[in-house]
């Protein structure tokens, strides 16, 4: 559910799209399909619903997306109407396709590069002031995901959304920290938060747009790969993310006295960083991340810490490919390699861990066992660990397209994520309203 005043906010927002009701349309016959809201929050539920359909009719529903570089997503799931010729998402669970069983959502979280493009590729929206327009149609009989699809029935789209019409985007350039800053509509102060992604780089603003929809200032943060920052993965000097820190205290809509991060990957091993040894970081959310410094050494002061290696050997590559790099880093739990620790035991503020069991791009269930382990041995109980079976390695907000193998936005190679889809489905839900929780319970 949306809460307080983002949603009060989005429900007047509303009005800026044109439309409140489910947008429907017919397309031959009598078949009808509905997606309601036609225009909602990215990581909100929609309901489709299909009518019109003679009794026991067995159709395909099947899902359309253009990215903002025009490449093509989709998704089909096969249906079969009841007595009354209907067909509810919310209701009814599929028979085969991309996914089985009741999956109310998982015309979205299943879309995938269609036949035709790339694989690989993962499903991020464009500017996030703009929708990502979802086609939903309904074809006769049960059409296999990649064949050709029977007779089209009944056709309707919806908008999804990663921020209201009253977010503010803020581009930064202050001093050495770049960036985008969203602010909630209202007068504030709202809680900070700084966002990360990994070791792709550059700027990612999903995350944080959505974060300023459940009424946090959220500044998503690149640290390389992005304008005048170095172009790959360097050295790392903490005082970057500190006078990031120190911007977001000092903003007059951000209230104090500490802020949250939410970091992805080698933005989660940042954050458990920044938790560390600055003192204005309150609350870390930690989404598969190492409990040491990995690849590139971090400085801050006089103190650093060396990275691990991952070991080039180590990798092996499918038939098809698909690089797996899951033993490729070298072992934390090595007494050698405890010089790359993150002395999480001197952090004084909340951890949340978040992980995937089956993350195969490295073991973040293992690195989160040797954090919590490091604070348990110092007496702190000053975490909270979401662990899921079955899921991979990058786990994004509710409803978010599921990518078991990603290609590399750096490399140019596809490397295994990990993780069944449906599982990874359910992580990224449940996690997602986890995170909202901590982070308004922990800034508030």
């Amino acid at each position: 559910m949306w809460r307080g005043a983002a949603a009060s906010a989005w429900g007047a927002s509303l009005g800026r799209f044109g439309r409140v009701a489910p947008r429907r349309c017919t397309w031959r016959g009598a078949a009808t399909v509905s997606v309601s809201p036609a225009a909602g929050l990215a990581d909100q539920p929609a309901k489709i619903a299909v009518w019109g359909l003679a009794p026991w009719q067995e159709v395909s529903l099947r899902a359309l997306v253009a990215d903002g570089q025009g490449r093509l997503f989709d998704s089909c799931a096969h249906y079969r109407a009841d007595s009354r010729g209907e067909v509810d998402l919310c209701r009814d669970p599929s028979h085969g396709g991309d996914y089985t069983g009741l999956e109310p959502m998982g015309l979205l979280w299943s879309l995938s590069p269609a036949a035709m493009e790339k694989p690989y590729h993962r499903l991020e929206p464009g500017p996030v002031k703009s929708p990502m327009k979802v086609e939903i149609s309904v074809h006769q009989g049960h059409s296999p995901p990649a064949a050709l699809p029977g007779p089209l029935l009944a056709r309707a789209s919806t908008e999804r959304w990663f921020t209201l019409s009253q977010v503010r985007r803020i581009r930064l350039k202050e001093g050495l920290v770049r960036g985008s800053l969203f602010l909630p509509p209202g007068d504030g102060p709202f809680p900070g938060v700084i966002d990360m992604f990994g070791d792709e780089g550059g700027l990612v603003e999903f995350r944080s747009s959505l974060l300023a929809t459940h009424g946090f200032a959220a500044l998503s943060l690149p640290y390389f790969n992005f304008e005048d920052l170095p172009r790959i993965m360097e050295d790392f000097h903490l005082e970057y993310f500190q006078e990031a820190a120190k911007f977001l205290l000092r903003y007059p809509k951000v209230k104090g006295p500490g802020v949250g991060v939410v970091g992805t990957g080698k933005g989660a091993e940042l954050a458990s960083s920044m938790m560390t040894f600055l003192p204005e970081v309150v609350a870390a959310v930690c989404i598969s991340g190492c409990s040491s410094i990995t690849a590139s050494t971090l400085h801050y002061g006089n103190f650093t810490l060396p990275g691990l290696s991952f070991n080039m050997s180590k990798i092996r590559i499918s038939e098809d490919g698909v690089f797996d790099i899951y033993e490729a880093l070298d072992d934390p739990k090595d007494p050698a390699n405890s010089h790359c620790r993150i002395p999480i035991e001197k952090a004084e503020g909340h951890f949340l861990f978040v992980v995937g069991e089956d993350d195969r791009n490295w073991k973040s269930s293992l690195y989160a066992e040797i954090a919590i382990e490091c604070l348990r041995q110092h007496r702190k109980d000053n975490f909270t660990l979401l662990s899921y079976p079955g899921a991979g390695h990058r786990i994004n907000p509710a409803y978010s397209p599921v990518c078991p193998v990603v290609l590399d936005r750096v490399l140019g190679i596809p490397i295994l994520g990990g993780g069944e889809s449906r599982a990874h489905a359910y992580a990224q839900e449940h996690s997602w309203g986890k995170i909202l929780e901590f982070l308004h319970f922990h800034l508030r």
